[in-house]
């Protein structure tokens, strides 16, 4: 592995972090406090080509590669959980599953405008009675002339009401998948209940309702059925995603705890002189260096055409933990002003626990990981 960075890739970087710096971590707690994600920041984001990360160039998007993604993702992450998920929502699943399966008629008609900002993306794989096992989907699509009909609820659905274009995964028989491309305001269509959060508030997450919705047949995506492994290759990207997101809410807490512990003083001496303190910040800090390096190292996987499924797994198990523990331990550094809104870490603890359950719990990476390791010995 390259620990080099190349200069563009450094440029991406900088760009991302001095955007956040001055745009994102000043208006966090606000658009967190008012529970919404602010649509009158898609433009920006747009501009900078933070709605089209991997999409090629013909379609107008970005074209990064997928270390100057989590370099993206990192930076995103370190400023506000809720934003960075709504673009990995937009960038890695919807969009991801169009890279990996749609046609090129499909490509000219939906990328385009993704990766322009004109919409958000959202992915609908999860359902109420649905997560782990994603083959057990109780939505059904039926074949009707040149038509499918799809009756279903998904559940969980990041974006899911503000999407303007969604794809949408249905039975087609038993325990196969199907992906369909489903455009907002769509007959039997529509958003259901928006669920409050424990974090991330300013992350839209719906329920998706489709009541008899007909989608025509050259809106399926990839062949009738076959659209698990497509969902398993999205999934790989992801967590690549999630796992970098997650290490920027680690890095950001831990920050925030280090400035904190050389200004705060007790006994007559700034807390950072303290042993328990430092160890607590070494160890974390120590901790988010190897999840970046795992990061990398299966997003390099990735560039290199190399299989990079297990390395994803550990990168975003390894990471997704790392940060709750850093983002727990710098609130610990702060006392009781962690406590409080007053310093974005509890912010941050609380959008850093779902990056341990969603895109595939920690429970799943264990199994994809010890699965891997199993049939190599």
């Amino acid at each position: 592995m390259n620990f080099r960075y190349g200069e563009e890739q450094l440029l991406v970087r900088d760009t991302v972090r001095d955007f956040v710096r001055t745009r994102i971590v000043p208006n966090a707690d606000a658009w967190n406090e008012a529970g919404e994600f602010p649509l009158a920041l898609l433009p920006e984001l747009a501009t900078l080509g933070l709605t089209g990360l991997a999409v090629p160039a013909e379609y107008g998007g970005a074209a990064l590669d997928s270390v100057s993604i989590a370099l993206v993702m990192e930076e995103l992450g370190a400023g506000d959980g809720s934003i960075a998920l709504t673009l990995a929502a937009h960038n890695s699943l919807c969009i991801g599953h169009l890279l990996v399966a749609a046609s090129d008629e499909q490509k000219e008609r939906w990328l385009p405008p993704l990766a322009r900002g004109d919409h958000l993306g959202c992915w609908a794989l999860t359902e109420p009675s649905s997560g782990s096992d994603a083959a057990a989907v109780q939505s059904r699509a039926r074949c009707d002339g040149d038509a499918y009909v799809i009756s279903g609820t998904k559940q969980f659905i990041t974006n899911g009401g503000l999407a303007g274009f969604a794809v949408v995964l249905a039975a087609t028989g038993e325990r196969t998948l199907t992906a369909f491309g489903i455009a907002r305001g769509t007959t039997g269509f529509r958003a259901g209940r928006r669920e409050e959060k424990m974090g991330l508030h300013a992350s839209d997450t719906t329920q998706l309702i489709l009541a008899g919705c007909r989608v025509p047949a050259g809106d399926r995506i990839g062949a009738e059925g076959t659209a698990f492994d497509d969902v398993k290759k999205v999934l790989d990207r992801g967590r690549i995603g999630i796992a970098a997101l997650a290490t920027g809410l680690g890095r950001a807490s831990v920050e925030i705890a280090t400035r904190y512990a050389k200004e705060r003083t007790q006994f007559g001496r700034p807390i950072a002189e303290f042993e328990m303190i430092q160890w607590k910040l070494a160890k974390a800090r120590t901790e988010l260096d190897a999840a970046r390096l795992l990061v990398h190292r299966a997003a390099a996987l990735a560039d290199a055409g190399r299989p990079f499924s297990n390395a994803a797994s550990k990168a975003k198990l390894y990471a997704s933990e790392a940060a709750t523990r850093a983002a727990d331990a710098s609130l610990q550094v702060l006392g009781g002003y962690g406590y409080l809104r007053d310093f974005a870490v509890e912010r941050h603890l609380r959008d850093a626990r779902l990056m341990e359950i969603g895109e595939g719990t920690s429970e799943v990476q264990r199994i994809v990981i010890a699965r891997d390791l199993l049939r190599a010995s």
